[in-house]
């Protein structure tokens, strides 16, 4: 279908400038999430590919044909979004024929094939002749995303579609959206979300945008593991990951470091030995530390809190730094509040970033 090629996209509302110059390559057939906080521009950025605000700076390709100054109707493209934005008044059925119907020329059969093929793919035929007031809020989501479908796009954008859903439903409309990706083979489709984890379980790669700026493009499980710098490395994961201030006691083959307050590291991260006497920090994820006997331990303290999550238990550990250190373990280790432990990890599993918040790559 269409690949999209953005170059030096800026956007400013007077002197607030919102996106600094955004570089990406998108492939034809690409699902790709847009991540980030709130007002760090993902929604901006998807808007003006959409073609609903105008580009300040920086060109936009479509298939090729720069699309700046293109009208949205004529960019092939489909948005889903926020909001269900149904015609109160019409039917399903209606409701997704109402865009082809405004185009000229094309066949009333036509109209009615392409309804009930999308109907088909999201399984909301027995609804057609129903209004939006008499659906659920997921079967409206659907019926959102079969008014884009029925218009054959090049490519689909997607403005946050499940946040008004509860969770269960998130997690139904979730798996609706991949399979529709598997359905659609070819079509690109480009996601903004705050949530973690509808991007790790949709995309085939993620864009880390955080304050107008491009963090990190890549797999869902790249940017887990091998994070390019903190913001990526505290965004992605849930808790987040335990980040300490250290001290970079030596480089090369025999790196390590020391957190503020804890014993001296070995590190299998490529650590020049310039680097030796500067400051960094030192990063482990909750769900890579285990309990351990007090020799081989990189923490020690006192629990906390423990939350009992069913399939997990969080264990926060008071280490001596300023925040607690957290641990996720299985659900059937017993811990309880005010019970000293020890943490480890493997070496594999350590992460440490430098002055800078960039990323040590890991050996």
């Amino acid at each position: 279908m269409a690949g999209l090629l953005l170059r030096g996209i800026k956007k400013s509302y007077g002197t607030v400038k919102v996106l600094h110059g955004i570089d990406l390559d998108i492939k034809s057939g690409e699902f790709i999430v847009f991540v980030g906080p709130s007002g760090c521009g993902k929604s901006t950025l998807l808007r003006l590919i959409a073609g609903l605000e105008d580009i300040t700076g920086g060109t936009l390709q479509i298939d090729g044909q720069v699309v700046n100054q293109l009208a949205p109707s004529k960019r092939g493209i489909a948005m889903v979004f926020q909001s269900y934005a149904l015609y109160p008044h019409m039917t399903v059925y209606d409701n997704m024929a109402f865009g082809l119907k405004l185009a000229k020329g094309t066949p009333q059969s036509d109209i009615d094939r392409r309804v009930r093929e999308a109907a088909d793919i999201l399984q909301i035929t027995p609804y057609l002749d129903r209004l939006p007031k008499q659906l659920s809020g997921g079967q409206r989501q659907r019926v959102a995303i079969g008014r884009a479908i029925v218009r054959d796009p090049k490519v689909f954008l997607f403005d946050e579609p499940l946040s008004n859903l509860d969770a269960a439903l998130r997690v139904a409309t979730r798996i609706e959206i991949n399979k529709l990706h598997e359905r659609m083979a070819g079509v690109t489709m480009i996601y903004v979300t705050h949530d973690q984890v509808e991007a790790m379980t949709l995309a085939d790669r993620i864009v880390v945008l955080n304050a107008g700026r491009v963090e990190q493009v890549g797999a869902p499980m790249e940017l887990y593991n091998f994070p390019a710098n903190l913001f990526v490395a505290r965004f992605l994961g849930s808790p987040s990951m335990n980040t300490i201030p250290c001290a970079i006691v030596a480089g090369g083959a025999e790196a390590s470091v020391q957190p503020d307050g804890c014993a001296r590291i070995s590190v299998s991260a490529v650590i020049p030995t310039a680097a030796a006497g500067k400051r960094g920090t030192f990063g482990v994820r909750p769900e890579d530390l285990i309990l351990a006997d007090g020799a081989d331990a990189i923490f020690t303290g006192t629990i906390d809190i423990v939350e009992q999550l069913g399939e997990v238990t969080l264990i926060y550990v008071d280490v001596g730094t300023s925040e607690p250190i957290v641990a996720k373990v299985d659900s059937d280790v017993e811990v309880v509040k005010g019970q000293k432990i020890a943490l480890t990890a493997e070496k594999r599993h350590l992460h440490v970033f430098d002055e800078n918040g960039v990323a040590y790559p890991r050996g």
